[in-house]
């Protein structure tokens, strides 16, 4: 009789496949295309290839100068660009600063002006600015033309940095979409175009590499804003999602600016938490730029203007003093004090001299 064989027992179930590591964040396009290129260093070299390529838009019977003052690029990681311009404009800091996105973006969330990164509000960027970069900020309000449009190339030509925001387009220049295109950048030069002999050829010296373009030939060079013979003005400038520097009419920069009025509808329902100031985007940042003053040491008349008061300007002969600390070298504090005096001068009139 067949005796029953007792069957073996199964085999044990395989184990689980280890997991997997996590894979990284995909990559948005820009930082693909970064991650492949590096930043072109130096104050004229970009810009000089960027006038090369764009030659024929230049009238040739214009006296082009360029002033600029490089500063270094970074891309952005989330909706940060505000950050990233800020960040970059800080590099100009004098004496430097050390500092680094994560410990600015922290700062920003822990005063409330963020929750991702995001900035709606010049007002508090240039707060931002003041307490984590230790520059000097000065809001501007009322649209960038006019006034405004003068103060800005004022503190460019005195190798200042400004953060604007604007309305980008896919080629990350200036549009025209409402506001659902908010987007930073950051300036740090100015092309003017001015009829010919409007500046003297002491203050200037031509180009290397292009003809038709003049550099200051030092710092003293007095900004031609004022001039009647100024035709065009171009800006330059970096943002967020691209390593090199863009130049833009400020024209262009102005009509983005002041028509920023809404969040994109698609962002604002997509159930993600932003800090937008009351009064919306049009409130934040329509009409409205930051002058960036980041040089904060002393220059040699031991005492910036800005902080003087009548008094002081009057302890001493006003318009020696006055003629010594335009001509020091610090002439970016002089540029920025030169609206200080004016307020002085009519207590006075022996300012006039200087003026």
């Amino acid at each position: 009789m067949p005796v029953d064989c007792p069957l073996p027992p199964p085999p044990p179930a395989p184990a689980p496949p280890p997991p997997s590591p996590a894979s990284a964040p995909k990559k948005k396009l820009y930082q693909t295309i970064a991650s492949r290129r590096s930043p072109v260093e130096g104050d004229h070299t970009e810009a000089r290839f960027l006038l090369s390529q764009r030659e024929s838009r230049f009238r040739k019977d214009l006296q082009w100068i360029l002033v600029n003052t490089y500063v270094p690029s970074l891309i952005q990681d989330g909706p940060q660009c505000g950050l990233v311009a800020l960040w970059m404009a800080a590099q100009l800091r004098q004496p430097q600063l050390r500092i680094d996105m994560e410990t600015l973006v922290q700062t920003a969330k822990r005063r409330g002006y963020t929750v991702h990164g995001e900035m709606f509000s010049a007002n508090n960027m240039a707060l931002l600015a003041e307490e984590a970069c230790g520059c000097k900020a000065e809001l501007l309000l009322g649209g960038l033309n006019n006034n405004n449009a003068t103060a800005i190339i004022t503190h460019l030509w005195g190798r200042q940095p400004v953060v604007i925001p604007y309305d980008e387009d896919y080629n990350h220049e200036p549009c025209q979409r409402s506001g659902h295109r908010a987007h930073w950048a950051v300036a740090s030069g100015v092309l003017l175009g001015l009829d010919q002999r409007s500046v003297g050829q002491e203050h200037i010296q031509p180009d290397p590499t292009l003809s038709w373009l003049y550099l200051p030939s030092d710092t003293t060079c007095p900004c031609p804003v004022g001039s009647a013979g100024l035709r065009e003005v171009y800006i330059l400038a970096k943002q967020g999602k691209s390593l090199r520097y863009q130049l833009w009419s400020l024209d262009s920069v102005t009509q983005s600016n002041e028509q920023l009025r809404t969040m994109d509808p698609q962002r604002a329902s997509d159930g993600t938490q932003y800090v937008v100031p009351q009064g919306g985007v049009e409130a934040g940042l329509a009409g409205q730029a930051v002058l960036l003053h980041t040089r904060t040491q002393k220059c040699e008349c031991r005492k910036s203007l800005c902080s003087l008061t009548t008094t002081d300007l009057n302890l001493s002969n006003p318009p020696t003093m006055v003629s010594f600390l335009f001509r020091s070298s610090c002439p970016s504090l002089c540029e920025f004090s030169r609206s200080r005096l004016l307020h002085h001068r009519d207590m006075d009139q022996s300012f006039n001299a200087v003026f």
